[in-house]
């Protein structure tokens, strides 16, 4: 395995002589699909994130890889046919984190069975050969044995359809991997604070700043490319000071519920809620999330929070299709996202009427901006990104090869039984760790299935440098059952201070830290039990 070695990495870009291909800022799933692009192209390659790898929007996803049945909706072909396309590319290249999954949207209308069963037709004839399997009617009696939990009463039929669901931060994880793999340079904790410009006034790098030893280096490169989600106006202010804001957020969130009130394999597609929204109940690990909504926000930030209008929204509208009712006591945590949408032109306030296509903007500087899109496209608009830069930085022209590029990891047939799995081809490599100390084949926690030595895992092989990247990224507790996640960060604050060097000191400020945090992940406040 390609060395994960922070000091090695930070290394090689301290030569300011040294002049990079291409400079990402931003380590997303749209940074991460470029820097894997230019890497495996050949070109030097370096990529710099502010905090953690899928920190923001990529993390907090629907955990849908999906063609968008909204749009097709909506009438936007083409981008249904792209989503739908790359959905396939990504099966094959990621088999051990994206899956196919059978949605169910219930029929409450007499006429809703032949409707949706048309349309959804329609979008299986779009995925041409790489589609999931076709829709199909089904009666009122098999909806509830497919979803024992819904709501029978005025209930004619369903539509099963197909769509695939995923891990989004662990194929982040595995996306810089990929990249580090090809060559490139990625690195988390990492912030860019100024651009550097010539005597044209033309990008030629950037000023970034480690987070963990304060350390600046000015870095060359032949082209800089903005793909900061929804802080890609930060970057273009350093570009040109008073530019229009390029982007409107939008705040997406989703409550993680016990798989009691939703036991089947199965998730729920409701296509209209009260304000024509969208809403799923997807089954993920072994809990149920639900979600999601589409707030306008006027102020972005790294750690959003779900509005009590959201929240109670999403209860109300699980309310009218589960027999099981959830409540806000039955919340094992909230999660807030926000979606980089590219401003409307026209003034619209409507973020469902927004493009979620993806945009590619380069200023008079030759400052790259890739904005918009969604996880299930990253690799076309890393390719689309890197195609672009090709041509801003002079750079030799080479055809793009990630169509057909497994992702580290890949494996078929993973036992999804197993919570492992998401390591794919390395679970072999980190139960070995066990054989070292025999103490890391111990649970982090009594009710999770997580081992001591995903931790060690993480630190040496994934990059993670704190108890948030572990607990939030590497494995999902913080998602999962935040309550449970808090009890673990003492525990995992001691392994990393091992296994990093740091004191005691340290080890309680990390873990006072993720306390903090993870209580806006509840909607009760908690402190840590002894476990």
């Amino acid at each position: 395995m390609v060395g994960t070695n922070r000091d090695d990495i930070v290394k090689s870009i301290s030569d300011p002589e040294k002049i990079w291909d291409v400079v990402i800022v931003g380590g997303g799933a749209t940074g991460l699909g470029a820097a894997l692009d230019a890497a495996a192209r050949g070109y030097k390659t370096l990529l710099l994130e502010q905090a953690d790898f899928a920190k923001g929007t990529s993390s907090r996803s629907t955990k849908l890889v999906h063609g968008g049945v909204r749009y097709l909706a909506q009438g936007d072909i083409g981008l249904v046919r792209e989503a739908l396309y790359e959905r396939g590319l990504l099966l094959k290249n990621a088999p051990h984190l994206v899956k196919n999954e059978s949605f169910i949207i219930p029929n409450y209308e007499w006429w809703g069975g032949a409707f949706y069963t048309i349309g959804l037709s329609v979008y299986d004839l779009l995925a041409g050969k790489l589609g999931f399997g076709r829709a199909k009617h089904i009666s009122k009696k098999n909806v509830i044995n497919k979803l024992p939990t819904i709501n029978p009463e005025g209930l004619y039929g369903g539509v099963v359809y197909h769509d695939g669901q995923f891990d989004d931060s662990r194929l982040a994880i595995n996306l810089a991997q990929t990249a580090l793999e090809q060559g490139g340079t990625i690195l988390n904790y990492f912030k860019v604070v100024s651009l550097i410009k010539n005597d044209q006034q033309k990008i030629a790098g950037v000023v970034t700043t480690d987070i963990e030893t304060g350390k600046t280096y000015q870095i060359k490169g032949k082209t800089v490319i903005n793909a900061t989600g929804v802080f890609v106006d930060d970057l273009l202010q350093m570009d040109k000071p008073g530019k229009k804001p390029m982007v409107r957020p939008s705040q997406g969130v989703h409550l993680v519920l016990d798989r009691s009130f939703m036991p089947g394999e199965d998730a729920l597609m409701i296509p209209k809620t009260e304000d024509g929204r969208v809403l799923f109940a997807v089954p993920w690990h072994d809990k149920l999330v639900v979600g999601t909504t589409d707030t306008p926000i006027d102020e972005h930030s790294l750690e959003p929070r779900a509005l009590e209008e959201e929240i109670e929204f999403i209860l109300r509208t699980a309310k009218k299709y589960l027999t099981k009712a959830p409540t806000r006591k039955d919340v094992l945590s909230v999660f807030a996202g926000l979606r980089p949408l590219a401003a409307p032109e026209s003034g619209s306030s409507k973020t469902k009427e927004i493009s979620r296509s993806h945009k590619l903007l380069v200023s008079e500087s030759g400052l790259i901006t890739i904005t918009g899109g969604k996880w299930t496209t990253y690799r076309r608009m890393g390719e689309d990104t890197i195609d672009k830069a090709a041509v801003v930085g002079n750079l030799p022209s080479k055809p793009g090869v990630t169509k057909n590029l497994p992702i580290h990891g890949s494996k078929l047939d993973v036992d999804r039984n197993d919570h492992l799995y998401v390591y794919g081809s390395d679970e072999d490599a980190l139960l070995a760790l066990i054989k070292e100390n025999n103490e890391w084949g111990n649970k982090l926690h009594p009710d999770m299935s997580y081992l001591q030595a995903e931790v060690i895992w993480g630190v040496r092989y994934e990059m993670a440098r704190n108890v948030e990247d572990i607990l939030a990224r590497r494995v999902r507790a913080l998602f999962l059952n935040a309550r449970a996640a808090i009890d673990m960060a003492p525990l995992v604050a001691a392994l990393l201070a091992k296994e990093l060097g740091r004191d005691k000191a340290w080890e309680q400020i990390q873990a006072e830290d993720f306390t903090r945090l993870a209580n806006g992940y509840l909607l009760e406040p908690y402190q840590t039990k002894k476990i």
